[in-house]
């Protein structure tokens, strides 16, 4: 193997104190919930909130003194452009940036901040990463890769390294998989502790790639996902003979899962976690019979998420979860009508958040109005119960915007 555990120890007295040693806490609220003995590692408590720092720091100390001054360039699609700037800015060597042209304006103006020049180019990471690469060379720069590096996963190893100090006895882990960097360094110092434990990858149901590659699959990779950190259409040269050779197993977890984690951290943990960052307990979730009972340890890789894309994520678990519902509710167009039925959603404890006439239309009659209500409620039997209430009341209600069979 290209990088072994010594070269991880190695890496990891390098990163002392210039990069934080999150710590690894038990969840006993997702242990509840999953039937796992839950232990998240919180790598979105970096300085960069994300565990990038870690092999960024190492491959920049390898570089000379000569390629220091000349500047490096990466390619990133948010996380280790920060993770590159940090360090480079720490280290006085320019750094220019490439990111794909969707980057959420957070990971564009964070790394901005932290003193690099970011270039936006491409529909994607792996567009980016050729504008990077040609970039480099023309101006004979050093490219900082990544994931297919062996200082950078060494670097991004000493996260495994880490978790197997806190809790030598865990008997899986869960890792995100992008390039496949933090999951081949992870699963080298992992091993090397406990040579039971078990390694799980998580991809992105959009991006299969590793796993296309590993398991002889053609599944076409490639769609907007909010894991946009881990959606890589080409994986590492070095990282898939260690994944094949190491991880028990790949996942894939969709969206709408990819969502739920999301929420669940926030709420259950008071954690802001990005979707590749979440990627972990969306696979726990999706497969809880095959790590109940066990004790699994779940590298919450990242929290830098646009703050327009968490208010959208919450909202629509809100109403995925029937704790917000749109109601289409007909009633007479005439004076009190709108008053009757406010309280009586009110008198079934629903708080009306937004409401609109609809009474212009030609399918509605005229001495009649349809009135839609935002309704803010408890669970999905709640919005049974409110509904049921004005049916009986004489007020033919549906619930709208629903993909629920209820």
């Amino acid at each position: 193997m290209p990088v072994t555990i010594k070269d991880i120890r190695k890496a990891a007295r390098q990163i002392k104190g210039q990069v934080v040693r999150t710590p690894s806490v038990p969840s006993a609220a997702l242990s509840e919930m999953t039937g796992a003995e839950v232990v998240l590692k919180l790598e979105n408590l970096q300085h960069t909130s994300s565990f990038k720092p870690r092999g960024a720091l190492v491959k920049l100390l390898s570089l000379s003194a000569a390629e220091m001054k000349a500047g490096v360039v990466a390619a990133s699609a948010g996380n280790h452009a920060q993770g590159v700037a940090w360090h480079a800015r720490n280290l006085g060597i320019p750094a220019t940036v490439f990111m794909p042209e969707n980057t959420p304006f957070t990971k564009v103006g964070r790394t901005q901040s932290l003193g690099a020049k970011v270039e936006l180019a491409g529909s994607d990471l792996s567009e980016a990463k050729t504008h990077a690469n040609n970039f480099a060379y023309a101006n004979e720069m050093a490219f900082v890769h990544p994931y297919d590096d062996d200082k950078i996963i060494a670097g991004q190893g000493t996260v495994g390294l880490e978790m197997l100090q806190d809790d030598d006895d865990l008997d899986a882990l869960i890792i995100p998989i992008g390039g496949g960097g933090l999951i081949a360094g992870s699963a080298i110092a992992a091993k090397a502790i406990n040579r039971k434990i078990k390694i799980y990858g998580v991809e992105a149901k959009a991006y299969p790639s590793m796993r296309n590659i590993l398991k002889g699959k053609k599944t076409k990779a490639g769609g907007q996902t909010i894991a946009e950190g881990i959606a890589v259409k080409d994986p590492g040269e070095l990282t898939r003979p260690i994944v094949k050779k190491l991880v028990s197993d790949l996942l894939l977890v969709d969206e709408t899962a990819l969502e739920e984690a999301v929420q669940v951290y926030l709420e259950t943990q008071r954690l802001v976690v990005e979707g590749a960052g979440a990627a972990s307990l969306a696979a726990l979730m999706k497969n809880r019979k095959l790590f109940k009972g066990k004790k699994v340890g779940l590298v919450v890789s990242g929290g830098n998420i646009d703050s327009r894309l968490m208010s959208s994520v919450l909202m629509r678990g809100l109403v995925n979860n029937g704790r917000m519902v749109r109601l289409r509710i007909a009633i007479s167009d005439t004076p009190g009508a709108l008053a009757t039925v406010t309280g009586l959603i009110a008198e079934c404890g629903g708080n009306i958040v937004e409401v609109y006439h609809q009474r212009m239309f030609q399918d509605i009659p005229v001495k009649q109005a349809d009135l839609d209500a935002v309704i803010e409620t408890r669970d999905a039997s709640h919005v049974k119960k409110i509904i049921a209430c004005l049916n009986k009341a004489g007020y033919d209600t549906r619930r709208l915007g629903s993909t629920s069979t209820s």
